[in-house]
């Protein structure tokens, strides 16, 4: 799609949203059952195309991305009116008579672009939110995931009229152009280095922004952990997706008296989850594309190596892998892994992990397994990081009750459920000013008993 195209598209989201028509509950409740229902009907379409872009199974293609997107949207539907209510606060004795509310309005034309390691979820969510809340949206989906990218595009040609929903695809030219359109919000999910790029684009014209981001999420588990299921979650957690999920434990810090306990219970349940040959079970996933496939294989030093390590380069695919005795300055603590290769590093004790933690780039996630709530609340208390779970993994982001996201590195500003609704609006603070009385103290020429007044009032 050439750049004509595009600026036509979001020329015409900007007429349809100044019409007003985004701005009617009825009208949002009615795109959002429209949405729900479209994808129902296209269930099997997406689980196919999950499929052939990332190997997914349709048991995680349901839990991880069909699922929660439907639980997301009938979250919407059934606070929708009580999140786009007026709400009214305090107003000083200073101002009386009047009463003094926030609003929440619409931003306008919303951008959304999304990645691929959950091409619906990532997709769909955040277009529920936005539509919650009034806005036109132009979707833009990875070129990595072409498959999903091109049912959702189908799907939503379908169902939504493109002056309010419109989904372009394509690769670098289209993000190019399409950052290059004045929009009223972009929502972006991806690396943090194209996420540069998007704020550099945004300033042009003072464009607010969300950033979903990553970074290297760290997983402590402390001696008084329970160790079996610790493994257990970690398991569950790391290798979900292949690897390829913004909030997988990145890498394990464990005290170093129970790592050969942790380690063993690992490999265990390694075993039992993706059985003894992960890469012949046809519900194993693989890697999205060559490049990926080949940094992530680059990572694995085989020395290192204590569970898996076997990769299939024909068919992308990585087998859940374990490297023991890695320091903070290999390779694979560099850059965020985003692939099945757990990273084992230990500590002595819990200041000198939290130090250690609080010295490194803010991540996404934090995951502490520990028998001691004291300890949870140190940790949670004195490191910075998104969101995350003690005693458990990635389960976090799986609510529509709190908001996710990330700060600094990780990004800014978060969504899911009321937090999703409040970052696609704006709320104007409005005082309603009753005409029956006027107050004269602020008015010139000021006299002794105004400034009386005055000082009453305000203190």
């Amino acid at each position: 799609m050439d750049a004509n195209e595009i600026q036509k598209i979001v020329e015409n989201q900007r007429i349809y949203f100044q019409s007003g028509k985004t701005l009617e509950l009825p009208f949002r409740a009615r795109t959002l059952a429209r949405l729900k229902d479209a994808v129902k009907r296209y269930e099997s379409q997406i689980a196919k195309a999950l499929q052939a872009d990332l190997g997914k199974s349709n048991f995680e293609g349901y839990m991880c991305e069909v699922g929660l997107t439907l639980s997301e949207i009938s979250y919407m539907q059934r606070h929708l009116r009580a999140f786009a209510a007026e709400k009214r606060v305090r107003t000083p004795l200073s101002q009386f008579p009047s009463r003094s509310y926030q609003k929440p309005s619409p931003y306008g034309v919303v951008l959304v672009m999304s990645p691929w390691n959950y091409p619906v979820l990532l997709t769909l969510e955040p277009l529920a939110d936005a539509i919650a809340a009034g806005n036109t949206v132009v979707l833009k989906p990875s070129a990595y995931s072409p498959q999903t990218s091109a049912v959702l595009e189908k799907m939503i040609r379908n169902c939504f009229d493109p002056g309010h929903v419109a989904v372009i695809t394509g690769g670098r030219e289209e993000n190019t152009q399409l950052l290059n359109q004045r929009f009223d919000y972009i929502f972006f999910t991806g690396s943090q280095s194209v996420g540069k790029q998007v704020m550099q684009k945004a300033a042009v014209h003072l464009t607010p922004v969300t950033l979903e981001l990553g970074g290297k999420s760290p997983c402590i588990v402390d001696r008084d952990a329970d160790i079996k299921l610790a493994a257990k979650r970690i398991v569950f957690g790391k290798y979900l997706n292949c690897g390829q999920t913004c909030v997988a434990p990145d890498y394990l810090y464990c005290h170093k008296e129970i790592r050969n306990e942790l380690l063993a219970e690992i490999k265990k349940q390694i075993k039992k989850q993706y059985k003894e040959r992960p890469l012949a079970d046809g519900d194993y996933g693989k890697i999205i594309n060559r490049k990926h496939f080949d940094r992530i294989v680059g990572l694995m030093e085989k020395e290192k190596i204590v569970c898996g390590g076997e990769y299939h380069a024909e068919t992308l695919q990585i087998s859940p892998t374990v490297m023991d005795h890695v320091s903070f300055d290999d390779a694979v603590m560099q850059e965020e892994i985003f692939g099945p290769l757990l990273p084992v590093l230990t500590f002595s004790s819990m200041e000198e992990a939290i130090a250690k933690i609080q010295s490194l780039p803010h991540p996404l996630a934090l995951y502490i397994f520990t028998g001691s709530p004291k300890t949870a609340k140190k940790v949670i208390a004195r490191c910075g990081f998104g969101g995350g779970c003690v005693n458990d993994t990635i389960i976090h982001l799986a609510t529509s009750n709190m908001g996710f996201g990330g700060f600094g590195e990780s990004g800014m500003g978060s969504y899911h459920g009321r937090e999703g609704f409040s970052t696609f609006s704006h709320y104007k603070s409005m005082v309603d000013k009753k005409t029956w009385l006027d107050l004269p103290m602020r008015y010139r020429p000021a006299k002794k008993i105004h400034e009386k007044l005055i000082r009453l009032f305000l203190r």
